[in-house]
């Protein structure tokens, strides 16, 4: 007995693999403990140089290749976004031993259904990042010198919303790498402009 955990059922199937990982990523929507719940998300500065940071992970659509991560819009990289929308999102989770590592595009969502929806669905401790006064990013006098509004004040709260912006991101590929005794698997799955997938193993 080595006690190892068994191999996956996925763990030689490009197929399984794909799945695997988009489940693992809608299941870090609402899991807090899982390590996809609050990937990296990557991007270039408007100063050319690397960006990343830790967001939260709102919403997965598998079929429609999309992540979902909320902002306030008078971020930085709200900028940044805007001026290059090409990002990279990366997470791990420990207990499944699987990296994620994606690339796609952002689309901003501020003044329309999708973010309506995601404003609507959003708790009242989340809104209250997006009435942080002065605006994200701002250099203050002291660690403490910002206000934010109320949870239980519903005007205070709903003001925020003009702050806040839902952010879609469109995948363009996916590489896993699962980490295993026996062997490690990575693998690569891309999709070109019309749709069509090409899946493929790499040397780990």
């Amino acid at each position: 007995m080595t006690g190892r955990a068994p191999l996956p059922s996925w763990y030689d199937d490009l197929d399984g693999t794909l799945a695997a990982c988009w489940g693992f990523l809608a299941r870090g929507v609402a899991d807090r403990r899982s390590g996809f719940h609050h990937p990296v998300i990557s991007s270039i500065g408007l100063d050319g140089a690397p960006r990343s940071r830790v967001m939260i992970l709102r919403g997965v659509e598998q079929d429609a290749r999309t992540l979902r991560v909320h902002t306030d819009l008078r971020s930085e990289k709200v900028a940044e976004w805007r001026a290059n929308p090409l990002v990279s999102i990366l997470g791990y989770d420990a207990g499944q031993k699987l990296q994620i590592r994606l690339t796609g595009r952002v689309s901003l969502h501020h003044d329309d259904a999708i973010a309506e929806s995601a404003w609507q669905s959003s708790r009242a401790m989340s809104r209250v990042c997006y009435g942080t006064a002065p605006a994200p990013g701002s250099e203050i006098a002291a660690g403490d010198a910002f206000t934010l509004p109320g949870s239980e004040d519903a005007e205070e709260l709903e003001a925020g919303r003009a702050h806040f912006a839902a952010v879609v991101l469109h995948i363009d590929s996916l590489e896993s790498l699962y980490l295993a005794f026996e062997g490690h698997r990575r693998a690569r799955f891309s999709w070109n402009a019309g749709g069509t997938l090409t899946a493929r193993w790499l040397a780990p």
